[in-house]
């Protein structure tokens, strides 16, 4: 397969996983916000509104990595691959949003009196922590699998859900404990106080996921293994002296490579060129997702 089919059959399978998040975050955003309202289980409607973040965010995750599988044409030379950052970046920043509309719906649940939760909705709480642990594994495998910082955001908002949804489970689970064996008024918000716990850890999710994504808009260097793994590819061919100059950059699901490979001052232009093609056959065969390496051959000296 080439390097351009290995990237376009990852972005489908990062879509495949988009598409996945989609149906199920509907399904939870009725489930959550029909059950908290009836229940008065306000922490779970909270809850069911980040998950409509996440139906947007997976919609966005899916348009990113459709377009960055888009091959190279005269508008785009390098290709199409920075609309997968620029959409894990969005995903993040909706993780964010989520945290905030948490955060407001809490404290706004702490400052206004309302009923205590109906038991069943620890139910729900639960079964929602499941679902979501099971969506994030899978979502989270994928990511790593074809190496999608956008995958991978979107999995964090599956992770996100299930944290919160585990603290609407306790915040909701204290409410009714604490009526029932202590007495008295106020456990009614504890699932409030449980949802701004939640916020926090999705504000550092959503943190952890959007610096990647601006590391790969700024053109950061991928991880060094990465790089030591081509520079060791390049040496080996029979005729390459030296390494001078490396630079690998992420754009998408693939690597650009640019390099300065100096051998024999003598070689004939046509005998060097055979051997800068030696080089980028090298280098793809030992890092597949590379989608692009420019040779600049130079002499060596002692």
């Amino acid at each position: 397969m080439t390097e351009t089919g290995d990237v376009v059959e990852s972005a489908g399978r990062g879509m495949q996983a988009a598409r996945i998040g989609v149906v199920a975050n509907l399904l939870l955003v009725a489930v959550k916000i029909s059950v908290g309202i009836v229940g008065h289980a306000y922490a779970l409607v909270a809850d069911g509104v980040e998950s409509s973040a996440d139906v947007l965010s997976s919609g966005v995750l899916w348009t990113g990595l459709r377009i960055a599988a888009r091959p190279e044409d005269d508008d785009h030379p390098f290709g199409h691959g920075k609309a997968e950052a620029i959409a894990a970046a969005v995903s993040s920043l909706l993780l964010l949003a989520a945290a905030t509309w948490i955060v407001i719906a809490a404290v706004h649940g702490i400052r206004t009196p309302h009923r205590l939760p109906k038991p069943y909705t620890l139910i729900v709480a639960a079964a929602v922590i499941v679902v979501k642990a099971a969506l994030y594994r899978r979502v989270r495998k994928v990511a790593d699998e074809v190496g999608s910082i956008a995958v991978r955001a979107d999995a964090w908002h599956h992770r996100s859900d299930a944290i919160s949804s585990a603290a609407a489970f306790v915040g909701i689970g204290v409410a009714l404990l604490g009526r029932q064996y202590i007495g008295g008024m106020g456990w009614e918000a504890a699932d409030d106080w449980a949802a701004l716990v939640a916020a926090a850890v999705v504000t550092i999710n959503g943190i952890r996921t959007l610096e990647p994504a601006v590391a790969d808009l700024m053109d950061a260097a991928p991880d060094r293994a990465l790089i030591d793994r081509v520079r060791v590819a390049a040496s080996a061919v029979p005729g390459i002296c030296r390494i001078e100059k490396l630079k690998v950059r992420r754009s998408g699901l693939g690597y650009y490579v640019d390099l300065h490979a100096q051998a024999d001052p003598f070689l004939s232009l046509h005998d060097a060129h055979e051997l800068s093609g030696q080089v980028k056959g090298a280098i793809v065969d030992a890092t597949p997702r590379v989608r692009s390496v420019l040779v600049h051959m130079e002499p060596y000296h002692e």
